[in-house]
């Protein structure tokens, strides 16, 4: 997995018509795409994904499965992200081989198990709070940074980011940002990927000469 892939990271939230909603985000310039999809039960997931999978593969983007670490290797997707309470990342990491796992982490000493178990980049927040997980209090920006700067992995920032306050972010040492509501909640899925693309650049090069 290259670093790059992570910049903007955009995740699924339900909703109708997954696959244009998809496609939308990635001609806007989503590099990375998570399919998030609780509600729904195994067969109706499986064929979600595969259809999101056409679009992906389409776009030589990775599409990441939540959860399921099982159906992203029976599907051959680039790989799974598993939350905190969400299974075994030594377990996933076996079952998914040289794909690529990710992991959820609210302090330093989890994102520094999830590295020593084998994942390949860290989701960490909630940065700003958000309305996706009622339980995800938002997190001291200094202790993000204190994470960014505990692993080799990369970190990307997850929870409430937008537009707006995107650029608050400058300096925290992040790969990249995933975001849910400010890509797949827009009117306009594409533009508001293309805006988020541009800004999530200037606010890792200027992270950079800081």
């Amino acid at each position: 997995m290259e670093r790059t892939q992570l910049l903007l990271y955009a995740v699924t939230n339900g909703g109708e018509n997954l696959p244009k909603q998809v496609e939308a985000a990635l001609r806007g310039g989503a590099t990375m795409i998570q399919l998030r999809e609780k509600r729904r039960g195994d067969a109706e997931l499986l064929r979600s994904a595969q259809a999101v999978k056409r679009v992906t593969d389409a776009y030589g983007a990775a599409l990441i499965l939540n959860d399921r670490a099982d159906l992203a290797r029976e599907l051959g997707c680039a790989g799974a992200h598993l939350g905190a309470l969400d299974g075994d990342l030594t377990q996933a990491r076996a079952l998914l081989g040289g794909a690529i796992l990710g992991a959820t982490a609210r302090s330093v000493e989890q994102a520094l198990a999830a590295e020593a178990a084998g994942a390949d980049y860290i989701g960490s927040g909630a940065v700003f709070g958000t309305n996706t997980k009622l339980d995800a209090s938002p997190m001291p920006l200094e202790r993000f940074r204190a994470i960014c700067g505990a692993v080799r992995i990369p970190v990307v920032a997850i929870g409430g980011i937008s537009a707006e306050n995107i650029l608050r972010l400058k300096g925290c040492g992040m790969a990249g940002f995933a975001l849910v509501s400010a890509v797949f909640g827009a009117a306009d899925i594409e533009a508001a990927a293309r805006r988020l693309h541009r800004l999530a650049l200037q606010t890792i090069e200027d992270s950079a000469k800081a």
